[in-house]
């Protein structure tokens, strides 16, 4: 795994802790409410990258923090990705094709 990614997991897991441990809940509390085992939680909190993305969003959801994965790689926020397509369009139409009149009679 890149370092930088690396680094962004281990973030994403002290925020998860400090997001528990400001509502009062101990490990064993938040690992019931989302329904994963203890040392699945304490492995996402420490930054472990094994751990599964699923379990990632489960727990946030149980956080009541899962309205802040809307804007994860929200293609309206990709500007990078817009700009090539852009880069991809037609830069002039197709040629304008002949009404067919299948009714006249």
């Amino acid at each position: 795994m890149p370092l930088q990614a690396t680094e962004q997991v281990a973030q994403l897991g002290q925020r998860i802790r400090v997001a528990r441990i400001r509502r009062g809940w101990s490990v064993a509390d938040l690992a019931s409410k989302a329904g994963i085992n203890r040392n699945t939680l304490t492995a996402l909190e420490l930054g472990k990258p094994g751990t599964a993305v699923g379990v990632c969003f489960t727990v946030l959801w149980a956080l009541g923090l899962d309205r802040s994965l809307d804007t994860v790689a929200d293609p309206d926020s990709d500007l990078h990705g817009k700009a090539l397509e852009a880069s991809r369009r037609p830069t002039r139409a197709g040629k304008a094709r002949k009404a067919s009149n299948d009714y006249d009679f």
